[in-house]
């Protein structure tokens, strides 16, 4: 089953943008279609591998800061493809 997820990684300390950055560059070395806004990160594939890979680096990214907020949104089906219509 395809999904779309839709990440926001949120440490909460000052020097935040390093651990962003991070959180980024690992999703994007994975097997995954990854694209990205400046709000959030979009990862696209199939649910039963991404979702343990999505649990791994999620951990890793958790491990590196004392407090962080994760934001997920998952959809079942494929969206990297959308193009809006207005």
């Amino acid at each position: 089953m395809k999904v779309s997820v839709e990440l926001t990684y949120t440490p909460l300390k000052d020097d935040y943008e390093p651990h962003i950055i991070a959180f980024i560059k690992a999703l994007r070395t994975s097997e995954f279609k990854v694209l990205k806004n400046p709000l959030s990160t979009q990862v696209y594939g199939n649910y039963n591998k991404l979702m343990p890979f999505l649990q791994a680096e999620i951990q890793k990214a958790f491990s590196d800061v004392d407090i962080a907020i994760l934001n997920m949104k998952i959809v079942k089906t494929d969206r990297s493809d959308y193009e809006p219509h207005f």
